[in-house]
């Protein structure tokens, strides 16, 4: 009994002071070099956790509210994380362009170091040979033109199955409901499933999505290990390193089981590959890629790669609801072009310039990585005339940038016209648009997610009309999280 007293006091006494004076000494001795540097500006830090009590949940809003007091290159001190924010277009032009060799490495954060296998992916690798070859194996064997291209019938059966699906709710339901969200999600997760895995899981989709969404927010998560690597423990008492353990145990369950599939089914039943032939194969011929690396690069393309096509979409739906001109103009253009053939062909979304525009104004105003995918230095750079360490983790808030109103007249309102005149010269609106990232860290799908995003959008538009449900007036919230609400999904030609 006087032991376990003991152990309860360590625990929840000694440790944690300790923990205190030990990361108040590290802070204090980062503070004496930093003042040699010519940092940029920033608001005062506390003792231990610097600017983490300025930060809220919507952290790219929170960091916008602070650049406009601070400026567009602001520092700030995240616990022990040193940190610059970018918050203008000609700015992220010189991070991407000037220093994106020295600033295009991964910082470390708990969850991703877990879920990708010690970083042996493509979206959280640290910059290097190991990461070089992978992203070499996306470009030209998993996302590249001509491979996306050739999942192009897969892509389309699916979309076909959805709007069948859609169809039967919206007339099984007394107002025409349907819930956006679900069957977006799930079209996302099946174009995902059949391109990456060669099968869907329709059988036990809701184990499926809750994985899934557990997954994401564990990525997405707040971590003290992340921060304030001394205070670790509370991440123990409060479960979230559990939690993470278990989700990090169930994906990989998961793919095991993929794998295990695809290396003991007949290869003469197989009607071509997906991306986990591709990587086995890579594996067995090459010899330069393992098991974890296989593993990892499927977490980016299941888990990270889901949400942003599916994102893009709701939220281009959810516009089109809330400016009916918009969406009667765009249902007008596609039903124009695609005539009587009873649904949109991948080969259609060429001609349809003002559905093009509306994704773009919906990646502006809802970029699905509103802050990009974090980058850490390398080496001691200047920006601006300031200095910018090694190991500093570098944030570009693409959503700042993206409702600049010098380069947005009207940032806040959704304008697909805006687009119109800037479709054939992409250079204009390189470093004001950039929801998919620039530089050697790109995202390597966005060829993938432009396909899937503008087949499912043009299909949706040609197929049903679209309206809010009866009595609800959305109005978006600058920064809201929430997107996708239901809408009346009326069958053409049935009312």
């Amino acid at each position: 009994m006087a032991l376990q007293l003991v152990s309860l006091v360590v625990v929840l006494f000694i440790l944690p002071l300790l923990s205190l004076l030990i990361l108040h000494k590290l802070i204090n001795k980062e503070s004496t070099t930093h003042k040699q540097l010519n940092l940029p500006p920033g608001p005062k830090k506390l003792p231990l956790i610097g600017n983490l009590h300025q930060l809220e949940t919507n952290l790219h809003r929170s960091l916008h509210d602070l650049s406009l007091q601070y400026g567009p290159l602001m520092y700030l001190q995240l616990g022990q994380v040193p940190t610059v924010v970018v918050s203008s277009a000609a700015l992220a032009k010189e991070v991407f362009r000037t220093h994106d060799l020295y600033s295009s490495s991964r910082p470390y954060h708990v969850a991703w170091e877990k879920l990708s296998y010690g970083k042996a992916d493509v979206a959280f690798a640290v910059y290097g040979d190991s990461w070089r070859y992978l992203r070499k194996i996306c470009m030209m064997e998993l996302l590249g033109p001509k491979i996306v291209g050739s999942f192009q019938i897969a892509r389309q059966e699916e979309v076909e199955r959805t709007m069948k699906a859609i169809a039967s709710k919206a007339s099984e339901s007394q107002n025409g409901e349907v819930d956006l969200t679900e069957e977006i999600f799930a079209l996302s997760t099946n174009i995902i499933c059949r391109l990456a895995f060669g099968k869907l899981y329709q059988n036990d989709a809701d184990n499926f999505r809750s994985m899934l969404l557990e997954a994401q927010e564990n990525l997405m998560a707040f971590f003290f290990t992340d921060y304030l690597p001394m205070l670790g423990w509370v991440d123990v008492l409060t479960g979230k390193q559990r939690r993470l353990e278990q989700i990090f145990a169930r994906l990989d369950r998961f793919y095991q089981k993929i794998i295990d599939e695809h290396l003991d089914r007949n290869k003469s039943d197989a009607c071509g590959e997906d991306f986990v032939d591709v990587l086995l194969r890579l594996e067995r011929d090459e010899k330069r890629i393992n098991l974890d690396q296989i593993k990892g690069v499927l977490m980016n393309v299941f888990v990270a790669g889901t949400d942003t096509s599916a994102a893009t979409v709701e939220w281009a739906m959810t516009e089109l609801m809330r400016y009916p001109e918009v969406l009667k103009k765009a249902q007008t253009e596609v039903r124009g072009i695609v005539g009587t053939k009873g649904n949109v062909e991948e080969g259609d979304t060429d001609q349809l310039h003002y559905l093009k525009c509306i994704v773009k104004e919906a990646m502006r105003l809802h970029p699905p990585s509103p802050l990009l995918v974090p980058r850490e230095t390398t080496s001691h750079f200047k920006l601006d005339h300031y200095d910018i360490p090694a190991k500093t983790t570098v944030l570009i808030n693409a959503w700042t940038i993206a409702r600049d109103p010098s380069h947005w007249p009207c940032p806040d309102e959704f304008k697909p016209e805006r687009f119109i005149n800037k479709m054939s010269d992409p250079k204009r609106e390189e470093f004001n648009w950039i929801p998919f990232g620039e530089g050697r860290r790109i995202c390597p799908g966005k060829n993938f997610s432009n396909k899937a995003v503008e087949l499912m959008l043009a299909n949706l538009l040609y197929s049903f009309d679209w309206s809010l449900p009866d009595g609800v007036v959305y109005e978006a919230k600058l920064g809201s999280a929430q997107r996708g609400p239901c809408g009346h999904g009326n069958k053409r030609g049935r009312k």
